[in-house]
């Protein structure tokens, strides 16, 4: 006789698994000197071009502007990033993504979707596209609930 056990899945089994996750991408990126959050913000750059202001990158980055002055002092001393005055609004300083940072957000992104491949490696097609469902209906259920 076989004997089927049904786990039942609950909010802090889904956040373990995510710092699981967050955990062992952050372990991939601090290989080549980059973080998650780090990765993120040179992403955030280099889409717009290279250069945003502070506050705009905040925005993107879904995050509030103590935590990127932060984040782009640590970019900075990396050398990954500078910072400039804005010349239409002096009193705006903005982040630009140095040739080091460009370098460093690609040897992120290949690192990220190797990272990713191991992760979901695991996976079956059908499993990988029904976990992108069951992610997307939770998603959308806390929008609407909330």
């Amino acid at each position: 006789m076989t004997v089927t056990v049904t786990r039942v899945v609950g909010i802090f089994t889904l956040l373990r698994a995510a710092g699981s996750l967050e955990g062992f991408v952050d372990t991939k990126l601090a290989e080549i000197g980059l973080s998650i959050p780090k990765l993120a913000a040179l992403q955030r750059l280099d889409d717009a071009g290279g250069v945003l202001p502070l506050g705009q990158l905040a925005d993107r980055l879904a995050c509030v502007k103590s935590n990127v002055t932060q984040l782009v002092d640590r970019l900075e001393a990396d050398g990954l990033v500078a910072r400039e005055s804005d010349p239409l609004d002096k009193r705006c300083r903005r982040a630009v993504i140095t040739p080091l940072g460009r370098t460093a957000c690609a040897d992120g992104a290949r690192v990220q979707r190797e990272a990713e491949t191991q992760l979901f490696s695991g996976l079956s097609d059908d499993e990988r596209c029904r976990l992108g469902e069951i992610i997307d209906k939770l998603k959308s259920h806390t929008t609407s609930c909330c």
